[in-house]
């Protein structure tokens, strides 16, 4: 008898308590903003892949765009200022392959790094504002061209962008 009371109870918070609890699984927090100005990142890495500074910016404003209702606009008078550069792109092995007979070793597998240093002006909230490098590495085989290239590039810069958002908007 006490354990189908136990039960009726516990249903019972179950279907009146739980019912009022709320919460957000993206944490982010716009609270006072209505606009972000999200500049150019120009690539002034030393090794230049033509089209990585438009599709990073491209990336950081549909990141932006995908989770918050905050309007991008074209003037940095606005809620929110997001800029930076693009500051390296690297190549370095992570692994060496053993080699037979008097061969140098060779890379088994090796780290593209993605660097990118954003300053973050919140005009709302002045103490949310921040300046900070952030950098991803991605792991690949073999030569890094073509689609493989592309794809790895994507990847670094979705990563890029969820961290540099997290910064602004999660305070993570």
């Amino acid at each position: 008898m006490k354990k189908i009371i136990g039960i009726f109870v516990a249903v019972g918070f179950l279907v009146f308590v739980l019912p009022s609890c709320s919460f957000t699984l993206n944490g982010s927090s716009t609270v006072g903003l209505k606009t972000i100005y999200v500049g150019y990142f120009d690539n002034n890495a030393p090794f230049v892949v033509s089209n990585l500074s438009q599709n990073f910016t491209e990336a950081l404003k549909a990141r932006i765009r995908s989770t918050t209702s905050l309007s991008i606009v074209q003037t940095q008078q606005a809620d929110a200022v997001l800029t930076g550069t693009i500051t390296g792109y690297s190549i370095a092995p992570v692994s060496i392959q053993a080699t037979t007979g008097n061969a140098p070793p060779i890379a088994g597998a090796s780290a593209l790094t993605i660097t990118v240093e954003v300053k973050y002006v919140n005009n709302v909230d002045k103490k949310l504002s921040y300046e900070q490098s952030f950098s991803e590495p991605g792991n690949f085989t073999g030569d890094l061209t073509g689609s493989k290239q592309d794809n790895l590039i994507t990847t670094l810069n979705l990563a890029l962008t969820e961290d540099i958002f997290n910064k602004a908007f999660a305070s993570w």
